[in-house]
């Protein structure tokens, strides 16, 4: 492989060991202001999006190991990696395929398994990242906040007690 060739496919093996997620999807027919518009969504979600030949995204796979994209590598492959949430980068090539009907997802990886593009479309529809931890908060700090009121009813009681018998005194 000429060496101009073997930088392209390390750096895109350098962008998927950043990455816990690889996005695959179909950007043929698309206007340039509509991928512009696209890669600036899924910016904003934490994500890239990058057009790279089939051949150096198989070969950059292959050589990390992580599963075959089973022939979702075909004609006009944009990729998309993130350092974060998976399901922000899915919601918004959800939301962007349902305005302008493009790209098409085709495949995925998550966690070294391969997904398929019902999968990614169904991740798209949980919770972002800093929602679910929201929620589980929420869930943590329920027993502790019953706890507290709990201990603090009888003091609370006692305080009622003594200020009506007070207002009926005085």
């Amino acid at each position: 492989m000429r060496p101009e060739k073997a930088t392209i496919v390390a750096d895109v093996q350098a962008k998927l060991k950043k990455s816990p997620f690889l996005l695959i999807a179909d950007y043929s027919g698309m206007q340039v202001k509509h991928f512009e518009e696209l890669r600036t969504r899924l910016a904003a979600a934490g994500a890239e999006c990058h057009v790279v030949k089939n051949t150096f995204v198989k070969r950059a796979v292959k050589e990390l190991g992580l599963p075959e994209l089973n022939g979702a590598l075909s004609g006009q492959t944009a990729m998309i990696t993130g350092e974060s949430d998976i399901c922000a980068a899915a919601k918004v090539l959800k939301t962007f395929v349902a305005e302008f009907e493009k790209p098409p997802i085709r495949a995925g990886i998550l966690d070294n398994v391969l997904l398929t593009a019902e999968q990614i479309k169904s991740l798209a529809d949980l919770p972002s990242k800093d929602v679910l931890r929201a929620k589980l908060l929420g869930l943590l700090l329920a027993p502790a906040t019953k706890l507290v009121r709990v201990l603090n009813e009888p003091g609370a009681s006692l305080a009622r007690i003594l200020k009506a018998k007070a207002e009926a005194q005085g």
